[in-house]
């Protein structure tokens, strides 16, 4: 049994008992010499083993591999070839990518700066609110109300001026351009206002008014002393006679009326002022006069004021000449002229050079808009009334830059109310705007008087949608987004004209209403700097809040549907009718099948036929939004739309043929920030 049981094993054994293990011999043919002859016994066979070969496991990739085995298997065919393809993809994918980024910003309009995306407030700060009982409005104050101007959805405020002022002439000449008038706070609770204002998202500009200081700044005082630099910081003249007598050096009249040169005791000569006589004129043919609003400038953009608006600007400069200005009237005796209006000012408004000091300003604030989301915004106080190319000078040139846009007071200073005589006033600045420059709109300001007793109070809603639809900026002055009204002269006790005799000039600027509350809100003292309008417990922003149909709810509802509807927010504008009581306009985008149509009466009550009017437009159109909310969201016949005495509407419909594209109201279109709306990528484009 063992035999054959050895015979099935798989090695042949030895007649020796064990396998000999050769593994350290170097050659197999043994060395004769190194073998023992002597001894007899027989040299044992070797043992052949044969063994069956052993099959290696095949490797595969795995998880978590070392670089040696990950190696083995790299420069395989199937996992090059998928490599390279991976790694092509990826390439071509990056540059169909970047090219689509560069294609899109190349093609992308420019996008709306802050300046241009919603209105701008603006806030007398000393009737806005009280915060200490003192009875006049204040930085503090200001801030607690910021929840309100986030409720009109605003974005922009612009407070006016707040500098270390005398009151005689209400913070217009300046007494300290670097300090805050105890009046409105203090430096911090600036700081603390701004941070507040920044916090919410909010951007804030503020009025500078270069032209002129107080004559307590100490400017004034030095030069009039002839203390070194100082000595011609002001535009002084000899104006003593050899009998002894005071002659004015020429006929130049002042804004309020008068000589506008007053002699001073202490120099013995005449200084200029164009406006009061305190508040006398800076020489800016003096470098170092123009280095001091430079620095005044950097200042308050260091602080993180986001914009300016300088005011009376075109007076910067006067003829060196000193002639007299011409008469309008050259009957009149000459020296019966005591009237700003009874001469044309050559000589002391918009002189050469003046463009190239506000251009410098521009250049100083544009050193603090390299950040990105901070630029600078800048305006301009140009009102040349009659001549509307000069103001539209102040926009600059195409390759120098000067103000974002002259204040337009267009719609302020029409003299009557009409749909012709608004279509005149929107007209006469878009058909004379340079070409990309941006609009803006006001119906109210601190020196004009309030809508409702301008034009009547029936008329406030359709102005407040006058504005919120045209393309630009609208301006809207506290107070018009409740209707405020001025207050009478004879509301006017004999405490406040004793405390003030100039509260009674400005009688737009009585106290904010909050409320039906004593005082209406605005202070929780005794009294205010200016008493409130008797119809606070009627017109006040808490009580409006609840009316589905007030005043404070359509100018919101407005500015909601400007921020929400591209073709209102930077699209075309094209007229479409206007006559004696309404005035009729699309808003448009190419691209876009929306359209809005606004039709806003300004006279008496008026139907007209839109379908007569404008082809390819739908028979029955929406009521987007209406001054009477309760006609929103219904639909009209287009071929009788009636409107009542200062109503407004806002029809929406949908056409495929846009009134832009129609060549007979291609000399009624215009658009400041052209932009095309693509549906399938939901962007917009540059290039229609």
């Amino acid at each position: 049994m063992v035999e054959e049981g050895a015979k099935n094993l798989p090695m042949e054994l030895s007649e020796k008992t064990g396998v000999e293990n050769n593994g350290f011999v170097q050659n197999e043919a043994f060395d004769d010499k190194e073998t023992d002859t002597s001894s007899q016994e027989e040299i044992p066979k070797p043992c052949i083993v044969a063994v069956e070969p052993v099959e290696e496991p095949v490797l595969k990739p795995y998880a978590g591999m070392p670089k040696e085995v990950l190696l083995k298997f790299s420069s395989q065919a199937r996992y090059r070839v998928t490599r390279e393809i991976l790694f092509w993809l990826i390439i071509a994918a990056a540059v169909v990518l970047i090219s689509a980024t560069i294609a899109i910003i190349v093609l992308s309009p420019k996008c709306l700066d802050w300046w241009q995306s919603g209105p701008i407030y603006q806030i007398y700060p000393r009737s806005f609110k009280d915060s200490n009982m003192d009875g006049n409005g204040d930085l503090k104050g200001i801030q607690e109300k910021l929840d309100h101007i986030t409720y009109l959805n605003i974005k922009t405020i612009w407070i006016t001026s707040f500098f270390k002022s005398p009151v005689k002439d209400l913070g217009y000449g300046a007494e300290d351009f670097y300090d805050i008038d105890p009046m409105f706070g203090s430096m911090s609770d600036f700081e603390d206002l701004l941070a507040a204002i920044h916090d919410r998202g909010l951007k804030v500009i503020m009025d500078l008014i270069p032209n002129h200081t107080s004559d307590k700044h100490q400017w004034f005082q030095l030069s009039r002393n002839r203390t070194g630099k100082f000595t011609d910081y002001y535009i002084w003249q000899d104006c003593i006679q050899s009998t002894g007598l005071v002659a004015p050096p020429n006929n130049w009249v002042s804004v309020f009326g008068n000589s506008s040169w007053q002699f001073d005791d202490v120099r013995k000569q005449c200084y200029l002022h164009q406006f009061g006589k305190e508040q006398p004129d800076l020489n800016f043919r003096s470098f170092a006069v123009q280095q001091e609003i430079h620095d005044i400038i950097k200042f308050w953009l260091s602080k993180g004021i986001d914009g300016f608006s300088f005011n009376a600007v075109k007076f910067l400069l006067e003829a060196t000449h000193l002639r007299d200005e011409p008469q309008v009237n050259k009957s009149l005796n000459p020296e019966s002229i005591t009237g700003y209006s009874q001469l044309y000012h050559d000589y002391t408004t918009t002189q050469v050079g003046m463009h190239d000091i506000i251009r410098s300003f521009r250049q100083t604030m544009n050193q603090y808009s390299t950040e990105p989301g901070r630029y600078r915004f800048m305006c301009s106080d140009a009102d040349e009334k009659e001549d509307i190319e000069a103001t539209m000078m102040y926009y600059g040139t195409t390759f120098i830059q000067e103000a974002d846009f002259p204040l337009n007071f267009n719609l302020i200073n029409m003299k009557n109310l009409s749909g012709n005589s608004v279509f005149e006033a929107v007209n006469l600045w878009m058909k004379n705007m340079p070409t990309g420059k941006w609009p803006n709109w006001a119906v109210g300001s601190p020196t004009t008087a309030r809508i409702s007793s301008r034009i009547g109070k029936e008329y406030v809603n359709v102005m407040n949608m006058l504005i919120l639809t045209l393309p630009g900026t609208p301006v809207t002055y506290y107070g018009e987004e409740i209707g405020m009204e001025n207050i009478a002269s004879e509301n006017v006790s004999e405490e406040h004209i004793d405390s003030d005799p100039i509260v009674v000039t400005f009688p737009e600027k009585s106290p904010m209403q909050w409320n039906d509350k004593i005082n209406a809100g605005f202070t929780d003292g005794n009294s205010s700097w200016l008493p409130v309008n008797t119809d606070y417990q009627s017109v006040n922003v808490e009580i409006q809040m609840t009316w589905s149909n007030s005043t404070l709810n359509l100018y919101r509802e407005l500015t909601l549907l400007r921020n929400n509807e591209l073709p209102i927010h930077r699209g075309w504008m094209c007229y479409i009718w206007k006559d004696s009581n309404i005035f009729v306009y699309v808003r448009e985008l190419d691209g876009l099948d929306r359209v809005f149509m606004m039709v806003l009466n300004f006279g008496q009550e008026s139907t007209v036929d839109l379908k007569a009017l404008v082809p390819n437009l739908p028979s029955e159109v929406t009521i987007r939004l209406s001054t009477n909310f309760s006609n929103t969201g219904k639909a009209v016949n287009t071929k009788l739309i009636k409107t009542e005495m200062g109503e407004g509407l806002v029809l929406e419909y949908t056409t495929a043929k846009p009134v832009h594209t129609m060549e007979a109201f291609q000399g009624n279109c215009f658009v400041a920030e052209k932009a095309c709306y693509s549906s399938a990528f939901n962007l917009l484009y540059m290039h229609c």
